[in-house]
């Protein structure tokens, strides 16, 4: 099927139209990366018996070179007839394999134990094997950044308006620390989906019928099969898996997903011309198109796109949690719900993708956060006046700084041409450090341990994730 035929835009503009990406997610994100993961548990479950004495080791090697031959549109065309996804792939095995193995295959097992382990098997692989090397190729590009621009002054800004002096690269260590910590959160659930070998009902009622006769109890046979995948059981289940270790790592995809579009955000309002601190540099400034009508336009559609896609993506967490519920000991109302889930996996890591070329193409206007800076030099002085005056006993001192930057602004008087000249202060402004009156009269120096605190973190998350 042509891609321009997909109904998705995931599909068309994202996921297949990136080659690369494709090449890294496919294998686990894809239904044939789920029929792939389905035929494991399959596997393993007769590698297990073969092991524990149940089943001949031949078995398991004709099950092994049959499960090779198996094409996900076999599976696909099996279930379009009897309407059933686990029993088609079932028949397609047993298809393939002699009457004397016929019998093992999905034995002492219900779909929901192939379907619900293989699903932990691939989400712990994805996560492992592209999600969290992405997420530190962006956290390495983001400490790179935060150091680089450590020193670099910047207005910090609250509620959209001026506040006090920072520096640009403590601004991004506060991404470093906060993406730092949805990748720990991600390795832990990711690494800790747990699966089942538990049957019907989930009270090992199949396998408890026979397994005296093999001096093994249920749990050590479902230990066994799920040994073979890399994965541990859940204490207790259903016929299901206890839904919440894949909605912990659903929450922590999502979670991670809203600090990327909080970044995102900030970028392209540093973006606006009014503030123009930053800017794209494409690599072919004369191929980049911003506008269809506007020829000088380059526009911040990169970090944009994060955001939109967050937008398309993080509602979902309602459905995944509505996943949660489940009548007895199951229902199907999961069974379409839960195949979307590798659809905001896709989505993320895109994203993800997208914002790390983003970060590397941008340029610091130095220039222009100094300007922006000196736009509010006469007012940033009022905290640290207010401050030095009411730790030297000043009475009302915030009070008493308000009236003076009212009256500045009502008189056209600079701020700090008052400050000086006012009797009332000139006691408490005597008794101020050398260092103290410097930063009243070059408020630029008002960064508090911005870049100490930008050096500390940065080491942190280089340290922790041993990054180069």
């Amino acid at each position: 099927m042509d891609i321009f035929n997909c109904v998705s835009p995931l599909d068309y503009r994202y996921y297949l139209a990136d080659e690369n990406l494709f090449k890294e997610l496919n294998p686990y994100v894809s239904y044939e990366a789920q029929i792939t993961y389905q035929l494991k548990v399959e596997m393993a479950l007769v590698k297990a018996m073969a092991k524990l004495g149940i089943c001949p080791p031949a078995v398991a090697t004709e099950v092994e070179k049959a499960i090779k031959n198996i094409t996900s549109q076999e599976i696909l065309s099996e279930d379009k007839k009897i309407e059933h996804d686990i029993r088609a792939l079932v028949r397609c095995i047993k298809d393939k394999i002699s009457q004397q193995a016929e019998p093992y295959i999905h034995l002492f097992v219900t779909s929901a134990d192939i379907v619900d382990t293989g699903n932990a098997c691939r989400y712990k692989d994805l996560t492992n094997n592209v999600m969290i090397p992405k997420l530190l190729e962006l956290e390495k590009i983001l400490i790179q950044l935060a150091l680089r621009e450590k020193s670099t002054l910047q207005i910090g800004r609250t509620h959209g308006k001026h506040a006090e002096p920072i520096t640009f690269g403590f601004a991004m260590a506060n991404y470093v620390d906060r993406i730092g910590k949805r990748i720990g959160m991600l390795q832990e659930t990711g690494n800790h989906l747990p699966g089942q070998i538990s049957g019907a009902v989930g009270s090992y009622n199949s396998f408890s019928i026979v397994g005296e006769q093999y001096n093994l109890s249920p749990r050590t046979f479902e230990q066994e099969v799920l040994r073979e995948l890399g994965i541990k059981p859940v204490l207790i289940s259903s016929q299901i898996v206890q839904p919440e270790p894949l909605l912990d790592l659903v929450y922590g995809v999502l979670s991670c997903f809203s600090v990327l579009a909080n970044l995102s955000d900030d970028m392209r309002h540093l973006m606006r011309s009014e503030i123009d601190e930053i800017d794209m540099v494409p690599k072919e400034k004369s191929i980049h198109v911003g506008s269809s009508t506007m020829p000088h336009k380059v526009n911040p559609w990169h970090f944009e796109h994060v955001k939109s896609m967050w937008k398309a993506f993080l509602p979902r967490i309602v459905t995944h949690m509505m996943d949660q519920i489940s009548e007895h000991q199951r229902d199907l109302t999961n069974s379409a719900s839960t195949r979307f889930i590798s659809e905001l996996f896709t989505a993320f890591i895109h994203s993800v993708v997208r914002l790390s070329e983003s970060l590397t193409k941008i340029e610091i206007k130095k220039g222009n956060m100094e300007k922006n800076l000196q736009m509010s030099k006469e007012y940033i002085i009022a905290e640290p006046l207010y401050t030095l005056l009411a730790i030297n006993g000043f009475p009302s001192a915030y009070e008493y700084v308000k009236e003076i930057i009212t009256q500045s602004r009502e008189t056209g008087t600079k701020f700090g041409d008052l400050i000086w000249k006012d009797k009332k202060l000139k006691p408490y402004l005597d008794k101020l450090t050398t260092t103290q009156k410097n930063i009243l009269k070059n408020p630029e120096k008002y960064v508090g341990i911005a870049e100490q605190k930008t050096r500390e973190v940065c080491k942190h998350w280089i340290e922790t994730f041993k990054l180069p």
